[in-house]
């Protein structure tokens, strides 16, 4: 029984893993050129400092940072008012600055409440960007990329893949976040979520 319990609770972990590494490498491309833009997307922020799920993906964000042959980087944070405080993008600015002392550039944009206005509202700072990388949980930021892929395709052949999906982070919760991606990539039709044709 221990072991029956104990292959199955494996094969649940490792479906997770599979399905938010497959999310993160889903409609993007290789991706060349001097210039990137990471685009950090808010979560529900009603507090007035970031919350974890916030503060994690600003790491993640800081640590997509880069590549062969980027020069320039621009981080932009999106996302606005949620509750009586400042907008998600300020409190994400505000641990990114302070905790992980980063120094690079940081764009907000503090207006976005859905994923929809957060991509709508970054098509105008992805515009000279070389590569896009689009940072948040695997399903999140796959919808997200499906979005921008609706509303301007020529922005969306930029995008490459973010450093957010690692072996073993986030390992018991990957499979959570899988069920959640299930429900949340629903609004997309399948060539959407694989940019199969």
């Amino acid at each position: 029984m221990r072991r029956t319990t104990g292959v199955a609770g494996a094969a649940v972990l490792a479906w997770g893993e599979w399905l938010n590494r497959r999310w993160s490498r889903a409609l993007v491309g290789e991706g060349t050129g001097a210039s990137e833009a990471v685009v950090v997307l808010g979560y529900r922020n009603p507090q007035p400092t970031a919350n974890a799920v916030n503060r994690w993906r600003v790491r993640a964000g800081v640590r997509s940072v880069g590549g062969p042959g980027v020069r320039e980087t621009r981080v932009i944070l999106s996302g606005g008012v949620t509750g009586d405080g400042p907008a998600e993008a300020e409190l994400m600015a505000d641990y990114a600055k302070s905790v992980l002392r980063y120094g690079g550039a940081l764009v907000l944009e503090d207006r976005s409440t859905t994923t929809w206005e957060n991509v709508t509202n970054v098509i105008p700072l992805l515009e000279d960007a070389d590569r896009i990388k689009i940072v948040s949980q695997p399903a999140h930021a796959l919808k997200a990329r499906a979005y921008l892929r609706r509303l301007r395709p020529d922005l969306a052949r930029r995008l490459v893949r973010a450093d957010d999906c690692r072996a073993g982070e986030w390992l018991l919760g990957k499979p959570l976040l899988a069920l959640l991606g299930l429900r949340t990539l629903r609004v997309l039709t399948a060539e959407e979520r694989t940019g199969s044709r």
